[in-house]
């Protein structure tokens, strides 16, 4: 079956396409700046799984306009990948958000829609433009079915006393207010292929104890119990949990009004420090890109130092607290940006952990011929196995389209 992959900002729209059985990518790529305006043209970049790139700059006013030059470069006749749009069986979309609703993806209809409507007051930034996405792919192709596949719908597995806050209870009756979890189409995929790594070794999958960890600009983790979810970094928006790019992550809730009180900003404004100016650039000064902040750091810079420090640190805690949560831990994983190309910040991450029975392979770490493959970088002799798999969002969202629209199970 081929699929279409769409993951709509408020100004980009990436996309993939998929053959799924065999498995493979036929073609990718992004229109950036769809929307904004100041005398620059919008661009699209599509690249063919065997072939040369193909580059647009072009007027691209809304998202409608934006997948009509998707469309039209997949059935190029120089840089297409497929001969016309019946080829294409189906859309898998990424979103967000799904609040309590969706524990898994389905296939979208104007109910479904709704309901994404709705839960845009839980995530404003992201579900509207997913929406967007949604609405000019149904525009441009009224006959394919279309799957929703939401980033919040793994960890609605997690116990209820894990995802509450100690709050009035009524606010989560009335207002949702609980821990909902990010990242979960990677946490999801990545702690799959542990699995299946961690079957070879002839552990069970319903007996596999997993923290997952998604460190890139944004950063979360998971404690994945024989493939569930139990508990998740990330709460009520992507801010809590771990230190990121430019989120604080974890912090005293008393520091928001005392930081309006002192600056005398606004609850918006000191919002807005801590998702925009907070993490690695609020610590460091220097950036918010971990590459930016190892050369300073090599450089003697030693705020870059604290920085890389505070990060690593949040995450060793959170493998702790994790495998007690777990009951123990076979798996650390590690995936995105960082986690998969940073030897470095892995080896920071679990250093001190060889009690926990994690135990890493310092050459197999650093091993660059392992970069872009699922690899296990611990020691021969490690009880817990540390491993280093390359997320796939879009692949996820491709395998979960086909199996509604084949009628199949997800799993």
């Amino acid at each position: 079956m081929v699929v279409l992959v769409f993951n709509c900002g408020s100004s980009s729209l990436k996309y993939e396409l998929f053959e799924t059985d065999p498995e493979q990518s036929l073609a990718a790529g992004i229109a950036d700046r769809v929307v904004v305006r100041a005398g620059r043209d919008a661009s699209l970049y599509h690249e063919p799984a065997d072939g040369e790139p193909l580059v647009l700059e072009c007027p691209m006013p809304d998202h409608e306009v934006a997948v009509g030059y998707v469309l039209e470069a997949l059935t190029d006749s120089e840089h297409g990948v497929i001969r016309d749009l019946t080829e294409i069986a189906a859309v898998g979309h990424r979103v967000v958000h799904g609040g309590e609703r969706f524990a898994e993806s389905v296939l979208i209809d104007d109910d479904v829609i709704a309901a994404i409507e709705q839960f845009a007051r839980l995530a404003p930034l992201h579900n509207p433009p997913n929406l967007q996405g949604i609405r000019a792919s149904r525009s441009r192709l009224p006959s394919l079915p279309m799957v929703a596949v939401f980033d919040t719908a793994f960890h609605q597995t997690m116990p209820q006393y894990a995802y509450i806050y100690g709050l009035p209870y009524e606010l989560y009756e009335q207002h949702g207010i609980r821990r909902y979890g990010f990242h979960g189409t990677s946490h999801r995929y990545v702690s799959q292929v542990a699995a299946e790594m961690l079957a070879q070794r002839g552990i069970r999958p319903q007996d596999q104890h997993i923290v997952t960890c998604h460190l890139g600009n944004g950063c979360s983790m998971a404690a994945v119990l024989g493939g569930k979810c139990i508990d998740t970094t990330m709460g009520f928006t992507p801010l809590e949990g771990l230190v990121m790019g430019t989120r604080c992550g974890d912090l005293d809730p008393a520091v928001v009004p005392y930081l309006c009180e002192k600056l005398g900003i606004s609850v918006r404004e000191v919002d807005a420090l801590m998702n925009e100016r907070s993490g690695l650039l609020g610590l460091s000064g220097v950036s918010s890109d971990m590459r930016d902040l190892r050369q300073a750091a090599q450089s003697g810079d030693e705020r870059a130092k604290l920085a890389i420090e505070v990060f690593c640190y949040r995450v060793r805690k959170y493998i702790g607290a994790y495998a007690a949560a777990l009951g123990g831990v076979d798996a650390v994983v590690f995936t995105a940006g960082i986690g998969e190309n940073d030897a470095y910040v892995r080896r920071r991450c679990v250093e001190g952990l060889e009690t926990l029975g994690l135990c890493l392979d310092g050459s197999r770490n650093e091993d660059k011929a392992l970069r872009g493959q699922a690899a296990d970088v611990s020691a021969a002799d490690s009880p817990g196995r540390i491993l280093v798999i390359p997320t796939d969002e879009e692949l996820l969202i491709a395998r979960d389209t086909a199996a509604i629209v084949g009628g199949t199970s997800l799993d």
